[in-house]
């Protein structure tokens, strides 16, 4: 009796956080992939069925296929360049460097602001403006002689978005490297001094032996910081507003619902978002619920 109890206490507690998942979440998620195949244009709902044509269009769309481009060109900088970073990081941390706490707290400080933050600083940071108007990481160059750096940042025809994978790899390399230092600390002492005992030189002790047992965490690492930049929105908007060389999905998922009123195309971009994202996350849990199974 006390169990059944106990049983319908637990139930009655998590069903309403169950039911706002499931209408905050779930039905939302509904209601957009159905808006996204309706005629939906302008303030007044039309919910007549259009099938998947507003899905089709959006593949025809030069601007969405730019969007494409942008956001390949940055995921790949962003998450190649936090996990190098992030992984050069964590073994400087990982050699006993006197103030280890230090520098691991100082690492770790830019992950404590918002993207939001992170772009008005850079903003400043990259400020293309040359001559009288010089500024921010520029004007360093220029003073000390390094003229060959300075450069148009953000605002570089084609490549511009590559910049923008700077302050985000500046953010997110030090979740990186907490990340890699963690299992890097796992590693047990004993499978280094083998290795050394055998000959193998420091080099190959972390080719051979020490990153093959970080790919787990390299995995997480990727699946992570890839989420992140499938729906980067707000720290291109603080750095450079929104400009259609740096357009991304999730811009103009925003530019076309909020101010152009086009509400089926707005979701149908939204559906594109939760498909990439899921095409990324879900076979990594399905991966990792396997493995503890396995386990």
């Amino acid at each position: 009796m006390r169990y059944n109890k106990d049983r319908v206490l637990a139930v009655a507690l998590v069903s309403p956080s169950i039911l706002a998942v499931f209408i905050f979440v779930y039905g939302f998620i509904a209601w957009s992939g159905r808006v996204s195949l309706s005629k939906w244009v302008g303030l007044l709902p039309n919910y007549d069925w259009a099938g998947f044509t507003n899905y089709a269009n959006l593949l025809k769309d030069p601007r969405f296929q730019i969007d494409i481009r942008n956001t390949i060109v940055f995921t790949v900088l962003f998450v190649g360049g936090s996990l190098l970073l992030g992984l050069g990081l964590a073994i400087l941390l990982d050699q006993g460097l006197r103030g280890e706490a230090f520098f691991r707290s100082l690492f770790l400080f830019p992950m404590a602001i918002s993207f939001i933050v992170t772009g008005v600083v850079w903003r400043w940071l990259m400020n293309p403006a040359q001559g009288s108007r010089i500024s921010g990481l520029n004007l360093l160059f220029d003073q000390m002689g390094l003229d060959f750096l300075v450069n148009k940042w953000h605002t570089t025809p084609q490549w511009g978005i590559a910049f923008i994978a700077i302050p985000a790899i500046w953010q997110m390399s030090g979740y990186t490297m907490a990340l890699y230092l963690g299992g890097l600390r796992a590693i047990p002492d004993s499978l280094r001094e083998a290795a050394r005992v055998d000959g193998a030189t420091e080099l190959q002790i972390y080719r051979y032996q020490i990153l093959p047992l970080l790919r787990p965490i390299t995995l997480s690492a990727m699946i992570i910081l890839g989420h992140i930049s499938l729906k980067v929105f707000d720290l291109i908007v603080a750095v450079a507003g929104k400009q259609v060389a740096l357009d991304v999905p999730a811009i103009y998922m925003w530019t076309t619902t909020f101010d152009g009123n086009f509400y089926n195309r707005g979701a149908a971009i939204g559906m594109m978002l939760l498909l990439s994202v899921a095409v990324l996350v879900i076979p990594y849990l399905w991966y990792t619920l396997r493995t503890e199974a396995e386990v």
